[in-house]
């Protein structure tokens, strides 16, 4: 796995760009116990916050998870292998997409800041790498990263080989990973990715 540091200026204002934006909103929530898009913080559902973060990086941006069920928060894709997590939601995000770059995020990330967004969104425009991954708050963050259009081919190849874990992208296409200690100097604090997976961390978050 190849880390690649791209020396960077961040600027708050993005210039325009063809980057699409996908919200993964099917997971099976089984920890939770609910739906974790439909649940409520701050006067909005996780998916509807999700959807205002990213509506802030001026991207097209779309659900992916059912269309029944999400349909009438905006445009939905729905997975072409259901049923094998987020790296089906990714894949799909990649085949119905028309640009080259594109932002997935889960929408189980509430404090996530379109700001950072933005500068994620810089960080890929200026990288020949085919995923921008953040590595911050213990882990790799793949769910919420950048991913080039390319990916699609061998993310659906891990899927038909039963291997459905996101990571083992990193190991085989070129991938750009963005230290704690970069997304800190730029001004962002590792919470932005905390997320929700049980009523214990639902609470946490509400007011």
């Amino acid at each position: 796995m190849q880390v690649v540091p791209i020396p960077f200026h961040y600027h708050l204002v993005v210039a325009d760009i063809s980057i699409s934006t996908f919200i993964l909103a099917g997971g099976r929530s089984s920890r939770m116990g609910a739906d974790k898009a439909l649940l409520r913080l701050g006067g909005q559902t996780l998916l509807e916050r999700a959807l205002q973060t990213v509506s802030n990086i001026g991207a097209d941006s779309h659900i992916v998870g059912s269309r029944e069920r999400y349909g009438h928060l905006g445009p939905v894709v729905e997975d072409i292998y259901p049923g094998c997590g987020p790296l089906a939601g990714i894949h799909a995000a990649l085949t119905a997409t028309l640009t080259d770059l594109n932002l997935i995020l889960s929408v189980d990330m509430p404090l996530m800041r379109a700001e950072f967004l933005r500068w994620l969104t810089d960080r890929a425009q200026a990288s020949r790498e085919w995923i921008i991954v953040p590595n911050a708050a213990g882990g790799m963050q793949p769910l919420c990263a950048i991913y080039r259009r390319e990916v699609r081919v061998t993310a659906e190849v891990a899927l038909q080989a039963g291997d459905y874990k996101v990571g083992h992208l990193f190991e085989r296409v070129p991938t750009c990973i963005v230290g704690e200690a970069e997304i800190v100097a730029a001004g962002f604090s590792p919470e932005i990715f905390r997320n929700i997976n049980t009523p214990e961390e639902y609470a946490q978050c509400r007011p």
